[in-house]
């Protein structure tokens, strides 16, 4: 008997990868504006003070329990705090956009080898086959684009470390995670994001903002597409599918990172990141695919 999906499910990923992937080049004109940690501390108070009023007149229902509580709070802390306040601050360092972005692909990979026993999900010959094509196309966009050169040591340590808590997150989400309000969730992720980043921004940065038109559409973008839509969105997804095939969507965010970057930073898409970029679809969709040879 064949189910029937929402519509919002099915056009999910194509709205996730758009908001999630314009968010680096948003992300990046914002950080010639103010330090880093400013940047999130700032973002995620405009998120809640969205958010509260809006919990105020709906009332959504609360986590059953501290532990369900405390799981949200984990995985807001492991996304919002570990892996963009450390990719924030690798950008401050000098890293390029291309050296996090494959860094950051390597999550899918991470994912896949960590599911069977985190999640108990194991992937078919066709789906690694598909996450290889991933990476290699991920790989082509970056090479493409000159990225990889000279880095901030630490900066890549950090980015690292950023990958882990990203994958970390996922990986969290999909085993102890339940089906929870998003009002809720996120009104618990963004309250640790902030108590998180904002006594270090006011301990480590001067915390201040160059307040341009250019900045508030860049705050405007990061704040209701990136964190109040696409981690809905995110977090949805990997309740209801296989965490492996949603983390293999990752793959094609450089490639339209590098998309958005060209009108965006004036960062023009030469012929072999579009070649990566097809490979990378290619590979998305074959992971993506439900009937799996058994």
């Amino acid at each position: 008997m064949q189910s029937t999906r929402p519509l919002w499910l099915i056009l999910a990923p194509v709205i996730f990868l758009i908001l999630w992937s314009a968010g680096f080049a948003v992300a990046k004109i914002a950080v010639a504006h103010a330090a880093p940690l400013t940047i999130l501390a700032l973002r995620y108070s405009l998120v809640l003070a969205l958010l509260i009023p809006v919990a105020l007149v709906m009332r959504p229902p609360l986590p059953k329990s501290w532990r369900a509580a405390g799981d949200v709070a984990l995985v807001g802390f492991l996304i919002q705090v570990v892996y963009f306040g450390l990719c924030y601050v690798a950008f401050k360092l000098g890293v390029s956009a291309g050296g996090v972005a494959i860094i950051v692909c390597l999550q899918p990979i991470l994912v896949a080898l960590a599911a069977p026993w985190t999640v108990g999900e194991r992937l078919g010959r066709k789906a690694w086959t598909g996450l290889a094509l991933g990476l290699a196309g991920s790989v082509m966009v970056i090479l493409g684009r000159s990225a990889v050169a000279a880095e901030n040591t630490l900066g890549l340590v950090l980015t690292f470390v950023a990958l882990l808590g990203i994958t970390g997150g996922t990986l969290y989400e999909k085993r102890f995670g339940v089906s929870h309000h998003p009002v809720t969730s996120n009104l618990i992720q963004y309250a640790v994001g902030a108590a998180c980043t904002l006594p270090v921004a006011l301990a480590t940065e001067s915390m201040a903002i160059n307040w341009d038109a250019e900045f508030l559409w860049a705050m405007a973008y990061l704040v209701i597409g990136n964190s109040l839509l696409a981690m809905t969105l995110l977090l949805a997804m990997i309740r209801v599918g296989e965490v492996a095939r949603v983390s293999a969507l990752f793959y094609l965010v450089p490639a339209l990172s590098a998309l958005f970057a060209w009108p965006l930073l004036g960062e023009a898409m030469p012929p072999l990141s579009w070649a990566g970029m097809a490979l990378a679809a290619f590979g998305v969709a074959l992971v993506s695919r439900k009937a799996r040879a058994r």
